[in-house]
């Protein structure tokens, strides 16, 4: 018999959300992650009172009432608002984009005073069916606010031209002609209270676990523990990139400590401009107010600044580049990863999907019942 029914590979919140379902159901589960801590990508961590968001911000959403209880049973969530504010070289306009957006841009004040300049627009430039996101964008809200808002900012983000970029990628953006600065169409959102770290930790409560393994550079002795694997990973390279590497873009993060109780007075302002290197800065402090776990305002901040680049081998995989070329790439991984008998794949990196995070936690109960039965 095998010392555990199930190897974790990942501590992120797929492999939480699968260990926390797999020992509820009587399971022995290993948990293993090649970093120092767990919780993946959404790891928070406290610096002088403030839970940091170390690989960029991660604001809880969903319209998946499941999802929602489900974690309520391991975090108390605050009623966190995600409202981002757009700066264009010194202008500021909301986000999403909404009637204080176009009463800035073009002075209008009524929705069909907005509505209409948006047609026009559209009209001017000729864009029927959009093939790209340059069109997408400006058949939506307009060459003007396309030209400040849109493109720089996802030029930046994805390294390409927006007239290579696919159409869906705008799509996830708001546009409203309300007041409504709720950037997340959903029923809850927030963020929990203490950090995503402390969940995680809830979620994980009884399952043995070891940091700083890598499983891929010893997977037979790994694998041999357990009866099967739960594999979060990259799906190319558990197949040693053998039909070629997946396209990600990565970030790399500039987080400082500054003796300031508030630089910028939200949470993320968006750098639309080409010319600033970073697409935005997180203050990590308004994620919960401001204030430290005892209520008291905090005297200090912490800022980070995101820069995305291209992702190269060594790199930690941020966004999956889901363009035709790769999505027939990961096909192909997947086919192959269907065959292995005694490993189970999931989470954003196996499934090479921009998840948010209530569809990784979906993602996973979906796995787990499938497996488990439960």
């Amino acid at each position: 018999m095998k010392q555990y029914d199930y190897l974790i590979v990942g501590a992120g919140l797929f492999g939480a959300v699968f260990a926390r379902q797999a020992m509820d159901a009587g399971k022995r589960v290993l948990v293993i992650d090649r970093r120092g801590q767990i919780g993946g990508n959404v790891y928070t961590e406290e610096v002088a009172g403030i839970q940091v968001h170390r690989y960029g911000a991660h604001i809880f959403h969903t319209n998946d009432r499941e999802v929602w209880e489900y974690l309520n049973r391991f975090a108390v969530f605050n009623r966190f608002t995600n409202s981002p504010v757009a700066n264009f070289h010194g202008e500021l306009y909301s986000l999403p984009f909404n009637m204080y957006t176009f009463n800035k841009m073009w002075g209008v004040t009524t929705p069909a005073e907005a509505a209409a300049e948006i047609e026009r627009q559209r009209r001017e430039a000729g864009v029927t069916e959009p093939k790209n996101l340059e069109e997408q964008a400006i058949s939506l809200v307009g060459r003007d606010i396309y030209e400040k808002l849109v493109k720089g900012y996802t030029e930046k983000q994805w390294g390409r031209a927006c007239t290579e970029l696919p159409a869906f990628i705008i799509r996830r953006l708001p546009v409203r002609l309300t007041f409504d600065n709720n950037y997340f169409n959903a029923l809850w959102q927030g963020i929990p209270v203490g950090g995503y770290t402390r969940m995680v930790e809830n979620l994980l409560a009884g399952a043995e676990l070891r940091l700083n393994t890598d499983y891929l550079a010893d997977r037979e002795a790994l694998s041999a523990l357990a009866e099967k694997v739960v594999y979060t990973g990259p799906i190319d390279a558990y197949f040693g990139y053998a039909l070629g590497t997946l396209a990600y873009r990565a970030v790399r993060f500039e987080t400082e400590l500054l003796d300031m109780p508030n630089y910028q007075g939200n949470a993320a302002v968006n750098y639309t401009d080409r010319e600033t290197p970073w697409t935005r800065i997180i203050e990590h402090k308004w994620f919960e107010f401001g204030k430290d776990a005892e209520g008291k305002d905090l005297p200090q901040t912490v800022i980070s600044r995101e820069y995305p680049s291209e992702w190269r081998p060594g790199d930690e995989p941020y966004y999956p580049v889901n363009n035709e070329e790769n999505n027939g790439l990961y096909r192909r991984y997947a086919a192959m990863a269907a065959r292995e008998e005694r490993v189970l794949f999931g989470g954003r990196l196996a499934e090479y999907k921009y998840y948010d995070m209530d569809q990784v936690v979906a993602s996973a109960l979906r796995a787990a019942r499938a497996e488990l039965g439960a």
